[in-house]
């Protein structure tokens, strides 16, 4: 029967506990929200759903078309234009998603030959991009900036092409990666450094201008950036953020641009909002981090094993993938909806609830949602 070994497939899934759903919510939800990536607490703030529907009003529904034909509009090239200079980069080009951007990112940098030294912790859409690209990958250890020295040094033609593959903060853990190290590295061999700051964008760097602005290196003409528009932004899309010469790269070879259908003007317009907002009100970074500080001191005050943040993510370790789905169960049963990842999501095959700290949290929402978490904890 054709599809037939999707039904093995399937049972397998549920006796090993990871079987996923659907869940559909409802516009005014109930729940203490610390699932989301809504790290600035924008997705639902007037101004952004106005930049939404401005665009939409204007642009109408769609951008009708690949960037290329007619999908490229006056606004996305004003919001390119505002994202490259918040950042500190000389250009950038939006995507439909940030998975897209990253596929572009990594397909487009990684000709016939070439090398890329990929994290292992690395996000799935950058391990998609490394498996398409066609240049050879290498897996290095997790945030190892000697292994990345090792593993260029050693690659065989010095002469060909490498570029250094990273997250800058680790979705899973929400640790960040040593990007100065990694650029050091990278200018030893002549290799590009292209990172992905999807969740450090909006969160990290002066007023949340991203991982690579802390780090010293926007800007640099070695060193490409990735984001979403989706976490920090709270709306839709990605970008590719680096040198002019690069972005024209990607304009004439990433196929994830080239075959796409733009980005909608309504989540161009939403993001757009969200950025200008930012500036205005540089505070809600550093609010996201200390929400981040706070929820982990707590949870481990309680006895919890949470990692660091680095930025906005904790992450708090469950006994098994059953146990932590039950946890998030549990959680939403009391009122309070907390991510969980299992494998195969995370590479340690270590579960994990996973807790957004928003900038609009107040003081009485971080108390409930640690008290939640521990009185549910399996």
């Amino acid at each position: 029967m054709a599809f037939g070994w999707m039904d093995e497939q399937a049972e397998l899934r549920r006796r090993a506990g990871l079987v996923r759903t659907l869940r559909p919510r409802p516009a005014d939800s109930p729940l203490l929200d610390l699932a989301s990536n809504d790290y600035l607490g924008l997705t639902h703030h007037p101004e952004i759903a106005e930049g939404a529907a401005e665009a939409a009003r204007t642009w109408g529904g769609g951008s009708t078309g690949s960037r290329l034909v007619t999908g490229t509009t006056e606004l996305h090239t004003e919001l390119e234009r505002e994202l490259a200079g918040f950042c500190g980069f000389e250009a950038a080009l939006v995507f439909s998603s940030g998975y897209a951007a990253n596929l572009a990112a990594v397909t487009a940098l990684a000709p016939h030959g070439s090398l890329i030294v990929s994290d292992a912790g690395n996000h799935a859409s950058l391990i998609d991009g490394c498996r398409l690209a066609r240049g050879t990958t290498q897996v290095v250890g997790h945030a190892d900036p000697e292994a990345v020295r090792k593993a260029l040094q050693t690659h065989e033609d010095s002469a060909a092409t490498a570029v250094v593959v990273s997250d800058t903060v680790f979705s899973v853990d929400g640790d960040a990666a040593p990007l100065a190290e990694l650029a050091a590295a990278c200018r030893e061999r002549g290799a590009g450094l292209l990172v992905d700051d999807a969740h450090g964008l909006g969160v990290l760097g002066e007023g949340g201008r991203g991982a690579a602005h802390a780090a010293g290196l926007a800007g640099a003409d070695d060193v490409v950036v990735t984001a979403t528009l989706s976490k920090s932004l709270g709306s839709q899309g990605g970008v590719v953020l680096g040198p002019a010469r690069v972005i024209e790269h990607l304009v004439n070879a990433a196929r994830t641009f080239i075959f796409d259908t733009g980005l909608a003007p309504a989540a161009a317009g939403a993001a757009l909002a969200a950025l200008r907002l930012l500036r205005r009100e540089p505070e809600r970074a550093a609010r996201a981090r200390a929400v981040a500080a706070e929820l982990h001191a707590r949870l481990t005050a309680a006895g919890h094993e949470a990692v660091r943040p680095d930025a906005a993510v904790v992450s708090v370790r469950a006994p098994s993938p059953e146990g932590a789905v039950q946890w998030a169960a549990d959680c939403r049963t009391a009122g309070l909806a907390v991510g969980c990842f299992r494998p195969p999501s995370v590479p340690d095959g270590i579960s994990r609830l996973r807790l957004t700290a928003r900038a609009d949290l107040s003081e009485a929402q971080i108390e409930r949602a640690v008290r939640v978490i521990g009185e549910t904890r399996p």
